[in-house]
């Protein structure tokens, strides 16, 4: 949805998300339109470390938090006073990045005195696709895949969702930046393995795919990390030969193929799901929702199963708070948030909050 001016008559509601690594923030009205959409990524930060370090991005949220709502607020030609409530994300998520959203939101809901609304990040990425559809998608089967989640959800309203999988170990947002890592392609490793795997095949290398033909919706990534670890450095303590020079060619191969063993365990998965829990509809967000080679998968499932697959906009795949507009589904059942609520970072694993 295009950004637009804010209309003074219309209800308004500020959306904060600060759970990981980035610091967003977003102006919706009561029909979902996004009058603003702002992210203050982190990436960089973060790059050296092939991967998100808890502490740097908390630090992070407090020196952006203040000037992303600022921006978002000009940027939808809104004041404070024009708002009718406030959302924010408070789980799951990183627990110092959540405190940072929430104590901004917080204050704001005090001062104005408007209603403080807890959103649930997950449900917010799924959202994502209502937004995207401009109708109710529910009921549905959705897929939340990044870097720290792996999650099938029976989607029965958009704040209903029940958990029906999810992975063991690593999320594949996770394992696609180890492998970009073992790879040398740098930090977020999704887009770039989705770069350098055009150039590969993707049957080049035999990669598992752990719970691939069993009836358990749950995914297992570290077993397939640790072959490509394996493919690219050898296995420790072997007699073998060296494995070859890691030429270009080779690492478009071994993304190649890794990618496809995480898109083939990601489709087989929501085919289950969706006979299990007996819905056509499929929704996919979050930021390996992004991937190319997924997206070519979800529409064969599309086509062979008859089944609706409505994936989020490439610009809410990523965290951002405009998904956060699913609070204005709660906003409509006069569920708000006591200003002592606090954030809870760990997973919320069955059924209705």
């Amino acid at each position: 949805m295009a950004d637009s001016p804010a209309d003074t008559t219309t209800e308004l509601l500020l959306a904060i998300e600060s759970s990981c690594d980035e610091t967003a923030a977003a102006v919706v009205d009561r029909d979902l339109n996004v009058l603003s959409n702002v992210v203050a990524s982190q990436a960089q930060l973060h790059e050296r470390f092939g991967g998100v370090v808890p502490e740097i991005a908390s630090r992070a949220h407090l020196r952006a938090v203040l000037p992303v709502i600022d921006e978002a607020l000009s940027k939808a030609d809104c004041r404070p006073t024009d708002l009718t409530a406030i959302a924010v994300v408070t789980q799951p998520g990183l627990v110092g990045s959540l405190l940072v959203g929430l104590t901004a939101a917080k204050t704001l809901a005090a001062v104005l005195k408007i209603p403080l609304i807890a959103v649930n990040h997950i449900e917010a990425h799924l959202y994502a696709c209502r937004m995207a559809a401009g109708f109710d998608v529910f009921p549905a089967v959705g897929l939340v895949v990044s870097g720290g989640h792996s999650n099938l959800y029976h989607c029965k309203a958009a704040t209903d969702c029940e958990l029906v999988g999810s992975t063991i170990d690593d999320a594949a947002g996770e394992a696609f930046d180890k492998v970009a890592q073992m790879l040398g392609l740098g930090y977020p490793g999704g887009p770039a393995i989705d770069v350098a795997a055009r150039n590969g095949n993707p049957k080049a290398f035999k990669f598992p795919r752990t719970f691939l033909r069993e009836e358990r919706l749950d995914f297992s990534f570290s077993g397939l990390k640790t072959a490509v670890l394996y493919e690219v450095n050898g296995i420790p303590g072997s007699h073998s030969a060296p494995p070859p020079e890691l030429t270009e060619q080779r690492i478009a191969d071994v993304a190649a193929s890794f990618q496809q063993a995480v898109v083939d365990v990601l489709v087989a998965k929501c085919r289950q799901a969706a006979r299990q829990c007996g819905v056509k509809r499929l929704l996919v967000g979050g930021g390996v929702a992004a991937n190319s080679q997924l997206r070519q998968g979800l529409d064969e499932l599309q086509r062979e199963e008859g089944i609706e697959v409505i994936a989020a906009p490439m610009e809410y795949c990523t965290d951002n708070a405009a998904m956060a507009a699913i609070a204005w589904e709660l906003y409509g059942e006069s569920r708000f948030a006591a200003l002592d609520v606090d954030v809870t970072p760990g997973l919320v694993r069955r059924g209705r909050r």
